[in-house]
């Protein structure tokens, strides 16, 4: 899809063209998502009941079907710290690989937490703030989300509780240091805290934790406060995937800027959250342009949810608390092998992008842990930048779609997401350089089994 070759490596815009609108691919979907169920009663949930861990103007989000939602002067002005975030072409690296390609990535490291999660925890932290809401709740995996909530936190005067799964609080300290920095409070997941957490740990003392936990843990902590606390998620639900849609409307105007149009769009993904950031703005183009760009995500192949995950209907937390969502799931009770060090830990994938997948309008890939440190090392080598583990999936993508172009003889144009950065997780940078990480492909059998505790839901869902 080249048009012209561009002589400039770095693609950067004003505060003037900072997004003044979110998109909703809730608008555009020709596979619009199951509806979401009560855990315990089976059917969709109502604004009563998710009105106990959201605000209002949250769940209003979560359902809309509004094309483009406009984002709040409060929250625009809190972007500009840090967006619009710079569109680079990798053009060392394109050298290092001898490639015919052309290789973009969209930097949303730049953020003051070193992520592309600030995206959503500022408007949601916004939204509960004008709601009148004192204190919050979350769960953090690597720790990306929790320091964005914990800034988000700090700017509008929330209490933050975080409950950080328990492997990676004490492999990533300075994650948590940089929360506490803000004001959180953070705790290894699972803790004595909450009736879910006593038990997990009463079965298995010594288990690393899970995503599926923490969320458990977080969610009882705001279920049970009374109304004095409610509850923020990272990634996984519409208004999340809808306030990363920055990401992508951004690349769109600086490939325009570039002159040159993505063949392919690459995103790591655990929960769905930064690749639909950067891709649904583009499926936009595809469902109504005519657009033939391919859409990539790429998981690990020890928490390969789209690629081996079963869709169906699954909890969103271990305890069974969360509601009940149509996803591809490895199922709720799944805990990642303590040997993983690239995070996407989340057992299951967001339900927009997983009827999409389902459909066959995306792509996705799993990628085993080796080879994703491989390329991060390589792309920090020629481009300088250490990226996190997350964004080694996409980087390994990238540089295969660019070999194999290579291969080929093809001019493809190739746009990735640098999720984050890297700075705050060199532990998981030394296991590899130590030898210490090993490959690990999560066994379908395991997958099988963990079909047989879904939840049991009406047909008519």
């Amino acid at each position: 899809m080249t048009t012209k070759n561009s002589s400039e490596t770095r693609f950067l815009l004003g505060e003037a063209d900072l997004p003044k609108f979110w998109y909703n691919v809730n608008a555009d979907n020709p596979v619009p998502p199951a509806p979401v169920l009560h855990p315990g009663t089976k059917e969709p949930v109502t604004p009563d009941f998710l009105s106990v861990l959201f605000p209002m103007d949250l769940i209003l989000q979560e359902i809309s079907t509004e094309r483009f939602i406009e984002i709040p002067e409060e929250v625009r002005e809190i972007y500009k710290l840090y967006r619009p975030t710079p569109l680079i072409r990798a053009r060392r690296l394109e050298k290092m690989l001898d490639t015919p390609a052309h290789i973009y990535y969209k930097n949303e490291g730049v953020s003051p937490a070193g992520s592309h999660k600030p995206n959503t925890a500022i408007p949601q932290a916004f939204y509960n703030k004008i709601a009148g809401t004192k204190a919050l709740t979350t769960e953090t995996g690597a720790g990306q989300w929790g320091s964005a909530l914990a800034l988000a936190g700090n700017f509008f005067d929330l209490d933050i509780e975080v409950y950080m799964v328990k492997v990676s609080y004490h492999q990533k300290p300075y994650r948590r240091l940089m929360m506490e920095t803000y004001g959180a409070k953070v705790f290894p997941s699972p803790t004595k805290h909450t009736h879910f957490g006593r038990s997990v740990l009463e079965d298995d003392p010594e288990t690393p934790g899970s995503l599926g936990i923490a969320i458990s843990e977080a969610v009882e902590i705001a279920a049970t406060s009374g109304g004095a606390k409610k509850y923020s998620l990272g990634s996984v639900l519409n208004h999340v995937l809808l306030h990363q849609s920055v990401i992508g409307e951004e690349a769109l105007k600086q490939m325009d800027m570039a002159g040159e149009y993505p063949d392919v769009v690459i995103g790591c993904a655990g929960g769905g959250s930064n690749f639909s950031g950067i891709a649904y703005p583009f499926l936009r183009r595809n469902l109504l342009e005519g657009m033939k760009t391919r859409l990539l995500a790429v998981e690990p192949t020890a928490t390969p949810s789209l690629t081996k995950g079963v869709y169906t209907f699954d909890y969103g937390d271990t305890a069974m608390m969360a509601p009940i969502v149509k996803m591809h799931t490895l199922g709720h009770a799944f805990v990642p092998p303590p040997i993983h060090a690239g995070g996407l830990r989340y057992h299951g994938m967001a339900p927009s992008l997983s009827a999409l997948y389902d459909a066959g309008y995306l792509e996705a890939r799993a990628v085993p842990q080796l080879a994703t440190f491989e390329a991060g090392v390589q792309f920090a080598r020629a481009e300088g930048i250490i990226p996190a583990p997350e964004s080694n999936h996409a980087i390994r993508a990238a540089i295969d779609e660019a070999l194999d172009a290579k291969q080929k003889g093809e001019r493809r144009v190739i746009l990735f997401n640098l999720s984050g950065h890297g700075n705050f997780d060199m532990a998981s940078y030394q296991a590899y350089f130590d030898g210490k990480l090993v490959d690990y492909d999560y066994p379908v059998e395991a997958v099988r089994e963990a079909m047989a505790s879904l939840p049991q839901v009406p047909v008519i869902a």
